[in-house]
């Protein structure tokens, strides 16, 4: 392979894994919003529980998103920092309307599933674009994130 080609491949790679992580950023991002709708909004039973859980969780996306930000920035990207451009590239929707505590927690799940997968396509980009440290950041979400899954279908019994 040419010294071109050999740099246009990487250019490539480079921009789909800045677009992966920019999605992850915008992801975190709605989802640490809609964390807090259900830590304000949680009634019932499970109200203490799932109040602190949801905190946990909000404090988790924030953390996620600034350290593939700040990742995203060391390779030469630009971080989306725009709620229009987050909501536009977010694997997560807002909330829409009320829940159950149950529902919420069931929806977390699904939220968390679908970071999961964007954050899979990340470790893939990462490797085609042979960055390492990328990869390695997005390798330690997903053990994180599995067991968050985890203890949540824990809590529902499932």
């Amino acid at each position: 392979m040419s010294t071109i080609q050999t740099k246009q491949n990487t250019t490539t790679n480079t921009s789909a894994l800045q677009e992966s992580l920019n999605r992850q950023i915008a992801g975190w991002s709605v989802l640490y919003t809609k964390l807090h709708n259900f830590h304000w909004y949680v009634k019932g039973p499970h109200f203490f529980t799932l109040h602190a859980k949801f905190e946990e969780l909000y404090n988790l996306a924030t953390a996620n998103m600034d350290e593939v930000a700040e990742r995203l920035l060391m390779i030469g990207g630009r971080p989306v920092a725009t709620i229009a451009e987050q909501l536009h590239l977010s694997p997560i929707a807002e909330v829409q309307g009320q829940m159950s505590a149950e529902q919420m927690v069931e929806q977390v799940i699904a939220d968390l599933n679908a970071m999961l997968s964007v954050i899979h396509q990340g470790i893939y980009e990462a490797g085609e674009a042979e960055d390492n440290a990328t990869e390695d950041i997005l390798i330690g979400f997903t053990a994180a994130l599995d067991k968050e899954i985890w203890m949540l279908n824990a809590f529902l019994g499932k």
